[in-house]
């Protein structure tokens, strides 16, 4: 393993864990609270409240799903705080702007929670285009071993796939798109049309993606020009037999209108995000064979959970070292990061 040591000579930074209860011991094993302790100076209790320890003297918190908000509360007790490394994806749910206005520097494990996102997401495209799911039902209900009676069209081989978003995830999910033989397309109003073409793609306009495509998959942020970005008119322009892959969130897509299209059976659907989350019991989209719903697992998980914590501790190696950060967050971004 990769010796991560600070150098000799830099600072040890108190330092304290802040996040929900429990978290700790599911993302920070005992050799990476052992990494963290040979970097800094460590607080021993973990803080799960804005009020829950002393933070006067913390200069550095290493966050987690569940930490409390980053605010004016926290900031007015926490006056040496000068970097946040956060273990998980997004830090718009607890850091607030005004933590950039104090000059407190933030950093993600985002990157490495976009690995298990971008293989879950290349193999629901896969298995969407084979109609595995769909599939699966029809032979566990009739026995009949490939009726692809009905079918539109089946697997990937000459097809279009379009991304909608070209975030971090989005990023990876075409360099493992890359290796089928299919034409990929991209929407995304920030992005560099020479950078997507380096990845294989080609950038165009959201209405045209999505009535060249035979499989959407999502990978914007939540924003208020985002949400319900697919409605009724969008998901109209998908071409019958489509799939919506959809590992981002529930809210981009209007619901009722997906309902509406599955149930006609003209989409099929993977759905690892919805809105609501969790969907009530009984859901029409529960029901349907051509819909496949998972229970928002495509992030790290299990042993992935040790990317989010290496990540992290890289960061605090740096910020110690006065290395440069790799995965910070600036403030300009809130506004269209996930």
């Amino acid at each position: 393993m990769q010796d991560d040591r600070a150098p000799a000579g830099p600072r040890r930074p108190r330092t304290a864990l802040a996040m929900g209860a429990g978290v700790r011991e599911t993302v920070f094993g005992a050799e990476a609270l052992e990494r963290l302790a040979g970097l800094v100076n460590l607080h021993e209790e973990v803080v799960v409240g804005p009020d829950s320890v002393p933070l006067a003297d913390a200069e550095v918190l290493v966050t987690g799903w569940g930490a409390p908000p980053i605010d004016d509360r926290l900031l007015a007790r926490a006056p040496s705080l000068r970097f946040i490394s956060h273990a998980a994806g997004t830090v718009k749910t607890f850091v607030d702007p005004s933590v950039f206005g104090r000059g407190v520097r933030v950093s993600s494990a985002a990157d490495a929670n976009a690995v298990p996102v971008a293989e879950f997401t290349f193999a629901a495209i896969v298995f969407g285009a084979k109609r595995a799911f769909t599939m699966a039902e029809r032979y566990r209900v009739s026995g009949t071993k490939r009726d692809f009676s009905g079918m539109p069209w089946l697997g990937t081989h000459g097809i279009t796939i379009g991304l909608v978003g070209a975030s971090r995830i989005g990023r990876r999910v075409l360099a493992l798109l890359r290796g089928l033989d299919a034409d990929l397309l991209v929407y995304d109003p920030y992005a560099d049309p020479v950078e997507i073409a380096g990845l294989g793609a080609r950038i165009v306009e959201l209405d045209e993606l999505l009535t060249r495509s035979h499989v959407v998959s999502l990978h914007a942020p939540e924003t208020p020009q985002t949400v319900g970005m697919l409605d009724k008119e969008r998901l109209a322009l998908l071409p019958d037999g489509a799939v919506v892959v959809n590992t981002a969130r529930g809210a981009l897509i209007d619901h009722d209108a997906l309902v509406a299209e599955v149930t006609a059976g003209r989409l099929d659907a993977v759905l690892d995000v919805t809105d609501p989350e969790p969907l009530p019991p009984g859901h029409a989209l529960f029901g349907l064979p051509n819909v496949f719903v998972t229970p928002h697992l495509a992030g790290a998980q299990g042993n992935e959970l040790a990317r989010l914590a290496d990540s992290a501790l890289r960061e605090v190696a740096r910020y110690c070292s006065g290395a440069p950060l790799r995965h910070e967050i600036h403030a300009d971004e809130l506004g269209r990061i996930a």
